[in-house]
Formats: C-alpha cells, sequence, structure tokens
C-alpha cells in the first residue's frame, strides 16, 4: 500500500483500531488480567478486545468473574478508546468531508488538496473530550450513590461498579461485571434512569450534541441532520417501546410477572438498549420472535452519526424514509424541513444500507453453515455483532471458533467500516467531464 494511501483519513481510522485491538489482546492474554491468573486463550482474549473496541458488548466469558480487577480496567480503558476515538474521529471526518464541499463550490483545485488544520483537530478533540467526561462522571455518581445507599454495597465496591457501567454506557458498550447484566436492577428507576441518559447522550453523536450546545434556544436553526436525528430517535424510542410492552405483557420469561410501573420500564429500557447499547435488564433469551424480529429493526438501524452507537445510523434511515416518502408524492426532490437532501447524501444512504445488509446476509449464512442453532437467534446474533449492540440471546460462547471469528470481523467492520464507508464515499466524489445519455431501465 502506497504511503499518500494509508494518509488517507478513512485509512487511517481502521488503522488505528486495529492497533489498539491487538494491544488490548496482548493484554489481555497476560496472566495478571485473568482472575485465575492463568493466560486466557487468544481467542477469547481477541474476541473480548474487539468487543470492547468497537463498544458492542458481546461476550464468550463473563466479565466480573474471568477476568481480574487488571482485566477488568483493560476493558473499560478498550471501550473507552474505543467509544472516544470513534466519536472524535467521526467528527473529524464529517468536518473534513463538510470543509472540502464548501470549497469545492469555490475553488475546486484547493478543495482536493484542503485538510483540517490543527486548530480544528483540537478543539474538537476537547469539546468530546469535555462532553465525554461530564456525563460519565456524573453518571458513576449517580450509580454509585445508589448502589452504596440502596444496595448497601461498601462505598469502594459501588463507586467502581458505578464508574464500569457510567463509562460503559456512555459508550455504548453494553459491558456489565454482572452474570445477568442489569436484570437485579430491573425494577429499580434510580439506576436505569441514570444509565438510559448516558446511553441516550452518547447515542446521539456529536455533531446533535454540538448544535444543541450552540442554538438549544433556536431549534429553527438547528441542522437538518440534528432535526432527522432528533425526530427519528424519538420514534424509534417510543415505538419500540410501545411494540415492546405489546409483545411482551403476558410473557412469563419477560415482563409477564412484573407490576404494570416496572413493565413499562423495562419495555423503555429495552427500546433504548436496543439501538447499540447491549444492556439488558430482562432475559433477551425468552423474548418473543415478534420482539426479536422488533430488535433486528432496532439494532440494524442503531443511533446517531459521529457518536458512540453503531448501526447504520438514524440519519440514514431518516434520509431514506424522506426518499421513499419523495418518490411516493412523486417529488423530483427529497426534502426534510423546509431543505432539500443533496442526491450525494441520498447515494452515499443507499450504498451504506445495500453493503450492510449485504453483510449481515452473508455473515448470518456462514454462521448457519457452521453450527445447527435456530435462524432467529443467529440472526440476532449477526445483527447485534454488525451494530455493535451486544445483546444475545445466550449463544456467543457455544459458538464454534470459526463463527466467533466471524462475530469478531462483523464486529469490526460495523464498527469501522460504515463511518470509513461515508467518509470515502463523500471525499471521493469528483465531478466527470461528461455524462451519458439518460434511460429509464423497469423498476418493478
Amino acid at each position: 500500500m502506497k504511503v499518500r494511501e494509508v494518509q488517507h483519513p478513512a485509512h487511517i481510522v481502521p488503522l488505528a483500531f486495529l492497533i489498539t485491538i491487538l494491544i488490548g489482546t496482548a493484554l489481555l492474554m497476560l496472566p495478571v488480567s485473568r482472575a485465575d491468573a492463568v493466560g486466557a486463550p487468544w481467542i477469547a482474549a481477541l474476541f473480548t478486545a474487539v468487543s470492547a473496541v468497537c463498544v458492542t458488548g458481546l461476550v464468550t466469558v463473563d466479565t466480573g468473574t474471568y477476568w481480574s480487577s487488571f482485566g477488568q480496567w483493560v476493558i473499560m480503558a478498550l471501550f473507552q478508546i474505543g467509544g472516544f476515538g470513534m466519536m472524535t474521529a467521526a467528527t473529524l471526518l464529517g468536518l473534513l468531508v463538510n470543509r472540502s464541499f464548501r470549497l469545492r463550490t469555490r475553488l475546486t483545485a484547493q478543495a482536493e488538496t484542503h485538510t483540517l488544520g490543527i486548530g480544528d483537530v483540537s478543539s474538537v478533540a476537547k469539546l468530546v473530550l469535555f462532553v465525554t467526561v461530564i456525563v460519565e462522571v456524573m453518571t458513576a455518581l449517580a450509580l454509585a450513590l445508589r448502589l452504596h445507599l440502596g444496595y448497601d454495597l461498601p462505598l469502594a465496591e459501588a463507586a467502581w461498579s458505578g464508574l464500569f457501567h457510567s463509562v460503559s454506557a456512555f459508550n455504548n458498550a453494553g459491558f456489565s461485571i454482572h452474570a445477568d447484566g442489569l436484570i437485579r436492577y430491573a425494577s429499580d428507576s434510580y439506576f436505569l434512569a441514570p444509565v438510559m441518559l448516558a446511553i441516550v447522550i452518547g447515542g446521539l453523536g456529536f455533531p446533535v450534541l454540538q448544535d444543541l450546545r450552540n442554538k438549544l434556544r433556536d431549534p429553527q436553526h438547528w441542522s437538518v441532520h440534528t432535526k432527522l436525528t432528533l425526530v427519528g430517535t424519538a420514534v424509534l424510542l417510543a415505538g419500540g417501546a410501545i411494540l415492546l410492552l405489546a409483545f411482551e405483557w403476558a410473557n412469563p420469561r419477560t415482563l409477564g410477572s412484573m407490576p404494570a410501573g416496572d413493565k413499562l420500564l423495562s419495555a423503555i429500557f429495552a427500546s433504548v438498549s436496543a439501538r447499540t447499547a447491549g444492556f439488558n435488564s430482562i432475559d433477551i433469551g425468552g423474548l418473543t420472535h415478534e420482539s426479536l424480529g422488533l430488535h433486528y429493526f432496532l439494532m440494524f438501524i442503531g443511533g446517531g452519526s459521529a457518536g458512540t452507537a453503531g448501526g447504520v445510523k438514524v440519519g440514514t434511515a431518516m434520509i431514506l424514509v424522506m426518499l421513499v416518502i419523495a418518490e411516493i408524492r412523486g417529488r423530483m426532490d427529497t426534502e426534510a424541513f423546509g431543505r432539500r437532501i443533496s442526491h450525494s447524501a441520498q447515494r452515499q444512504a443507499i450504498t451504506v444500507l445495500v453493503l450492510s445488509s449485504a453483510v449481515v446476509v452473508l455473515g448470518t449464512v456462514f454462521i448457519l453453515h457452521t453450527t445447527e442453532i435456530a435462524t432467529d437467534r443467529v440472526i440476532f446474533e449477526v445483527i447485534s455483532a454488525f451494530a455493535t449492540v451486544g445483546l444475545s440471546t445466550g449463544i456467543t460462547a457455544d459458538l464454534p471458533d470459526s463463527a466467533q471469528l466471524m462475530l469478531i470481523l462483523l464486529m469490526y467492520i460495523g464498527r469501522v467500516g460504515t463511518i470509513t464507508l461515508a467518509a470515502s464515499l463523500a471525499l471521493g466524489e469528483h465531478r466527470m467531464p461528461f455524462r451519458y445519455p439518460e434511460e429509464h431501465p423497469v423498476v418493478g
């Protein structure tokens, strides 16, 4: 590979994440990282490192009992680096793309060689770091106090649990030091509410957070991206909770035995978590087929762009929805909130959707070929890995090494592939000096 190619920003991000994964794997293979002081097998260490760096949360071993305190600190550091790194990288790539487009309309020659200045990189990184620290510290304090005062945990244990789950929540990592996830807190709104708030803030994406910070009292001047992300997020969260309540209300394995208030809380938490957070306050393996199907949809879409969430992103889904509406109404332009959505954004959204769907299908077929696990469980696991969600019906540890390696690949592609693809498409766009004659092939 040429040096010039490696320096392309869309190539640097995957390489940086790969190096971090390799370092994390090496650390987790050390005897000091495991609870029984015996070096972890390479596949377990690699799977955990990839899941942490890609902020997924899928595990083949129990985080709280298999790994030592040092190992848990390594895991937390990995998903902190993964979340912060992707949030920063995606934002910087977005700034690079936008600046390139602005310059291109004025001076094409300069636009092709223009890059972000050091001041831009520094200011973006500082602001992302500020938001990360504030949200994680406040969430950790809330959780630690709840665990210490409400569950009589020793202060040191409560502080560690609060910090671990806070960092995991904001980064949408889904890692928990409890074997049952957050099921023990299913009826505790004082614990689940801060976790949900951190998940949503981290999942909105830095461009939205920055827009809200600068124009909180002036919604009319929010960007179309912010409006699409907020509307899409609200619809998915509310719709997901309502449908989960309907599907699981009488299911004795999930919500059936809970009081009405706890059912509502668990349904809301499940809807929030399904969009790439990966925590569970109910038994995912006990969900009805309808709820599994709903999770496919929520997980695949994911959260906001340039945030800690995965999936194809809410903005992508909303652009496609606007495109379909425009087509149905016979409009030439795809519009949202009084603005036209560019044709390049529409093409990129379609490309991301098609390629992501193809990856999910290929991953599913491969794992089905290597196992005899039910198809719906495999589809759930594949989408969860690709969308970096981390929810599982309980089959992860039972998969053969070849299937686990496929999940590793899916997590990596899902985390760095979509943003890299989007940036590559945008940065690589150029105008041809000619256009071919137009025809209209038959559709449908």
